[in-house]
């Protein structure tokens, strides 16, 4: 129970935030995707910073989750394509929805209901993924 109470906790912060700072905001993502407005690339760089120092300091010291586990990163394997195909497919449904995985929670928390089509098309990506996922490419 503490354990879920940390999380929604967690959970409910990360959603005022992103509310808060209009990375939820549909204008704000047709804005970037224009290239008219830093705001989200402002927010997206200090992200990318602010996790590159989260896992270095992960890296460096001998940290432990919830369960009180040694947290171990292990390395991604190297590709381009893989990288490159996924950033344009993840990019383009971004694009065409107006919305980002994370973001897509906390809109279905502010009561819109049509978030519900993009959870369900995104779950069964997921879904196709885990199932072709070995008869992919390498």
């Amino acid at each position: 129970m503490k354990q879920f109470l940390s999380f929604f906790v967690i959970g409910l912060f990360l959603g005022i935030l992103f509310i808060k700072s209009e990375v939820a905001s549909w204008f704000r993502i047709y804005e970037m995707f224009q290239f008219k407005s830093f705001h989200m690339y402002g927010i997206i760089g200090s992200a990318i910073a602010l996790g590159i120092i989260a896992v270095k300091f992960l890296k460096s010291t001998e940290a432990k989750d919830f369960s009180g586990k040694e947290i171990n990163i292990t390395p991604k394997e190297k590709g381009f394509t893989r990288y490159i195909v996924g950033g344009i497919i993840f990019g383009l449904g971004w694009a065409l929805a107006g919305a980002c995985p994370g973001p897509m929670y906390v809109l279905l928390g502010t009561a819109l209901p049509s978030i519900l089509v993009l959870i369900l098309g995104a779950l069964l990506g997921t879904f196709l993924y885990g199932v072709l996922k070995d008869k992919l490419p390498h």
